[in-house]
């Protein structure tokens, strides 16, 4: 009997996992400062050697110098390295999440005009289509 409610909890959890929600945590600090910016990606879909090139290089984020204290720098890593992805399926080399094989597999079958869309304008911008449920909300 033990062994059939350890496999229902176990089929509960891949269900749940299969419905795409990613529970995120309220993370303050992750949310304010990730989220001045852009939207506060959830730590779920980047491996943890993602997050810390990531957080390794914020002089040159994408562009931008996006440098932290110190101190926040090493909370929100922290953070993030608690509730990554694992796995080769959340990692990229360029560290853009849009470059993950899940995302890759996620997004599959949308055609390369709708990334271009003017309420799109590029795959980081998660919102235009998914709203605020990008964020667990």
């Amino acid at each position: 009997m033990k062994r059939v409610g350890v496999l229902l909890l176990l089929a509960a959890n891949l269900a749940y996992a299969e419905t795409g929600k990613l529970p995120v945590s309220n993370e303050n600090r992750w949310k304010s400062e990730c989220g001045s910016c852009h939207i506060a990606y959830p730590p779920q879909l980047m491996s943890t050697e993602n997050w810390q090139g990531l957080m390794g290089s914020l002089d040159k984020h994408f562009g931008s110098d996006a440098t932290l204290d110190p101190k926040v720098n090493k909370d929100i890593l922290g953070f993030l390295k608690r509730n990554a992805g694992s796995g080769e399926l959340y990692s990229s080399t360029s560290l853009r999440i849009s470059d993950t094989p899940w995302f890759k597999r996620e997004h599959h079958v949308i055609a390369a005009k709708e990334w271009s869309n003017s309420n799109v304008k590029s795959r980081s911008n998660c919102e235009s289509c998914h709203g605020k449920t990008v964020l667990g909300n």
